[in-house]
């Protein structure tokens, strides 16, 4: 109960809070963001971030498929190599709208 207390008070003073900040400081964090995000060392990070995430998984996904072999569902072996032709295949994104660079 103690913590229901805390997290309602917590969303309270959050809704007080913003709603005090109003619509103008709202845009001038969002426009803050906005550049953040375009800013192109930013973007680059993120990118290469994203590479070497895509490269764990591709190591991950061999190590174990060495050790788990046929014992994968079908179900679950079919929808692996769906995804992994719908992304060799030309598409250069994903779910997320991200790039595949």
């Amino acid at each position: 109960m103690r913590y229901k207390l805390t997290f309602v008070a917590g969303l309270t003073l959050g809704y007080v809070l913003g709603t005090r900040a109003g619509r103008e400081r709202y845009e001038q964090l969002m426009k803050s963001a906005r550049q953040v995000a375009q800013n192109p060392a930013v973007r680059n990070t993120a990118e290469s971030a994203a590479q070497q995430g895509r490269q764990f998984a591709g190591k991950a996904y061999h190590a174990v498929s060495e050790k788990v072999g046929d014992r994968v569902p079908d179900s679950v072996a079919d929808r692996v190599r769906s995804l992994r032709d719908r992304n060799t295949n030309g598409t250069n994104g994903d779910d997320w709208g991200t790039s595949n660079t």
